[in-house]
């Protein structure tokens, strides 16, 4: 099932201009409204997603399902807490790998927020959303990319690669499926890391049954597999680390 489908933004049959038109295209007068009301820009479907939406939102496109939000640009506020909270400075980071990629927004916040040059590899489940991603999102970002159409679990069994940083982020609708929650796959995950690696896992808190099921997941796997762990409580989701040493203080 892998295959990359985008080795940069303009290696995806479109030229730059191309590429251009396609990121330019809203109206000014639409992304202005939309710091006054979400405007929805596309409905679609897939076989993991039986409803995709995208909206315009404060500027920003935002992928949602009818339960939870997928992407929203530099303002997927978990992420961007998140990295601001660590010390990104000082850590050395160089290859980074999104594990659910979304509409892109940890690439983009780390981009365009932190103004982190760092080389990405993503790996994204629904062809679906890669095309949304393409169509949207991709044309802007200007970090080295290569998207990848592939099952999360797959990917990191088969890898040879190595990182400094990966982020989980994997979601079908609100839920984590219960692969993602084993201790075979956080192991795998460990084992793409380069010494002194970053690892930053989503897990939402949004009400007492998330956040029952968060701390479960938090001690009786990850921090079995990660036990210099922490977490960062923030507002909603607790976001996962594989080392306490790297929070600011």
């Amino acid at each position: 099932m892998q295959q990359v489908l985008q080795e940069r933004k303009m290696e995806v049959g479109a030229t730059e201009g191309e590429a251009e038109k396609c990121f330019s295209s809203i109206p000014f007068w639409k992304k202005a409204l939309s710091y006054f009301y979400p405007m929805r820009v596309e409905c679609t479907s897939s076989s993991y997603n039986p409803k995709l939406e995208i909206y315009l939102k404060q500027g920003r496109y935002q992928l949602c399902t009818p339960n939870a939000v997928y992407s929203y640009g530099d303002l997927y506020d978990n992420f961007t807490r998140t990295f601001d909270a660590i010390e990104l400075d000082v850590l050395d980071v160089r290859k980074v790998l999104v594990l659910g990629f979304g509409l892109g927004s940890v690439t983009t916040i780390l981009e365009k927020i932190f103004e982190k040059d760092y080389d990405y590899t993503a790996v994204e489940i629904d062809q679906k959303i890669i095309d949304l991603a393409n169509k949207y999102v991709l044309p802007d970002i200007a970090s080295n990319i290569s998207v990848i159409c592939d099952d999360a679990l797959d990917f990191v069994r088969n890898c040879a690669e190595r990182f400094d940083m990966i982020a989980v982020d994997l979601f079908i609708d609100d839920r984590v499926p219960a692969v993602f929650e084993q201790q075979e796959f956080l192991r795998s995950i460990g084992n793409l890391l380069n010494k002194d690696g970053v690892l930053v896992y989503n897990r939402l808190s949004f009400n007492k049954k998330d956040l029952a099921e968060t701390r479960e997941f938090y001690r009786d796997q990850f921090s079995v597999v990660f036990p210099d762990c922490t977490y960062l409580d923030v507002d909603g989701n607790w976001m996962l680390l594989n080392r306490k040493d790297i929070v600011k203080g």
